[in-house]
């Protein structure tokens, strides 16, 4: 059984400053709205509607917290990008997104998740860049893989990774991932796992690596 089927949720607050201070690990899920995030997040886990799941876009406006073991933390960020949302709202949903990537100090790893349809949005590239500098490493998750065949997807997750090579100093992966159909699931397990610092066992089975290389590195670490 992997260590993610026992993960609980924790809290949802409204303000960086309300976060637990322990000096834990945590590995935050960001995308735009309607990129999978929540599913990818109920897929990891294998806990249905753990982290809620909408057709609505723009329905989390919280940090979640979702405990993986002591101290050690899932955390699903708001969704950015969703015009009908109320400005006053997207401010205070941006500035609580900014605070939390740029100041949380347990925070060990970012997974970007991206509709491998539409990837690379101009919004999904803002992100990248301006969190680039403090050095996180990042996995982009292609999330609804299943929506495309697999030569589809071999050459958009291909695509994606030649676009971020100009960040091949930082540890960048990308993956191709199906929550339906459970693709990619053991992959992101053992990427949150190694950030968190535990060691998942998951299922009894030899897992699949669905990450390319990143350009000049022989695989995808």
């Amino acid at each position: 059984m992997s260590i993610f089927n026992r993960t609980a949720f924790l809290e949802s607050v409204a303000a960086v400053d309300q976060l637990p201070s322990d000096g834990g690990r945590e590995v935050a899920f960001v995308g735009r709205s309607n990129a999978g995030k929540s599913s990818t997040i109920n897929a990891l886990t294998g806990i249905g509607r753990l982290a809620f799941v909408s057709k609505q876009p723009g329905r989390t406006q919280l940090i979640n917290l979702f405990e993986v073991a002591p101290r050690q933390r899932v955390v699903d960020l708001p969704g950015y990008g969703y015009a009908k949302v109320a400005k006053n709202l997207k401010r205070d949903w941006g500035i609580l997104l900014e605070r939390y990537l740029q100041e949380r100090r347990e925070l060990a790893g970012l997974v970007v998740i991206m509709d491998i349809r539409h990837p690379l949005t101009a919004l999904d590239v803002r992100l990248i860049d301006w969190i680039a500098p403090r050095g996180l490493p990042l996995h982009v998750v292609l999330s609804k893989s299943d929506k495309l065949n697999r030569q589809e997807q071999v050459r958009t997750q291909r695509e994606v990774v030649e676009a971020l090579a100009p960040l091949a100093a930082l540890p960048v992966t990308v993956q191709t991932l199906s929550s339906p159909k459970r693709q990619g699931i053991d992959t992101l397990a053992a990427t949150v796992a190694g950030w968190l610092g535990i060691v998942d066992r998951g299922p009894d089975r030899e897992p699949r690596d669905d990450r390319l290389p990143t350009p000049g590195h022989d695989d995808a670490h």
